[in-house]
């Protein structure tokens, strides 16, 4: 079990406080140990308000040992599944479920910073969306650090309802930014379903060309042209000429001039 703790942040009306989530807290602890992180996997009981989803985790990378503890247990108390790290190398060590997350993560780390890390995440394409905490900052660094992607910039000592807000709108955007994603590969997918020649026929039916007059174009029918136009409808699960033409701009294929 994690020793409660209480450094670096605050409670609602300001007041500094420990990680001890009082007698409220209803968490059963499955709790394993795996590349130097712990993590926490958390049951409420029945009633208990949870302010996310159960497949979203948040991660916490802070080496003040007593800060992540009193952390892990605010996250905790509030429904939240927490990976808490050390060091910005144990957690790019350390495997990560495939689902809605954030990370909460200290500007200044032993060895590896905060804002590197934030640039390692970017660099290979695993950014996420980052909350940052420093009881030393600065314009610059809080410029830096938005500028690359953060969700918020957080002063030691903070309450904790900023915090969980800040928690919040992180896996609401990551949320977000996960379907846009998982509609841009299925859409590709689809597009690379279509042959060639559906494709050609695509591309020139989203330019607002008639049947005759891709035919004409191909070198082929119009009654062969009409039906690789249906095959393309199906496979792009396009209901209208105007979804197909949407779907032709997401994918970069040149559409009709207004």
């Amino acid at each position: 079990m994690l020793a409660r703790a209480a450094l670096g942040h605050t409670d609602d009306d300001g007041q500094e406080v420990g990680g001890d989530p009082g007698p409220r807290q209803t968490a059963v602890d499955d709790t394993h140990v795996a590349t130097g992180a712990i993590m926490l996997w958390t049951l409420l009981a029945e009633g208990e308000r949870v302010m996310t989803e159960g497949d979203a985790i948040v991660f916490v990378v802070d080496d003040d040992a007593p800060l992540r503890a009193s952390l892990t247990n605010l996250l905790r108390s509030v429904g939240l599944r927490v990976a808490a790290f050390a060091s910005a190398q144990e957690f790019l060590h350390s495997p990560r479920p495939d689902g809605p997350s954030c990370l909460v993560l200290d500007v200044r780390l032993p060895g590896l910073s905060g804002l590197e890390l934030q640039q390692r995440l970017v660099e290979a394409d695993l950014a996420m969306p980052i909350i940052f905490m420093t009881g030393y900052g600065d314009i610059p660094m809080t410029v830096q650090a938005m500028k690359a992607g953060a969700v918020e910039f957080l002063t030691k000592p903070f309450r904790d309802q900023d915090l969980l807000d800040a928690i919040h709108q992180a896996l609401a955007h990551n949320r977000h930014a996960r379907a846009q994603r998982a509609q841009h590969d299925a859409l590709h997918h689809r597009y690379r379903a279509l042959t060639p020649r559906e494709r050609d026929v695509l591309a020139r039916v989203v330019t607002g060309l008639l049947n005759k007059q891709i035919a004409a174009e191909l070198g082929t029918s119009e009654a062969a042209v009409k039906v690789h136009r249906q095959h393309v409808m199906a496979k792009m699960e396009a209901g209208s000429l105007a979804e197909l033409v949407r779907m032709a701009d997401r994918l970069g294929i040149p559409t009709p001039q207004v």
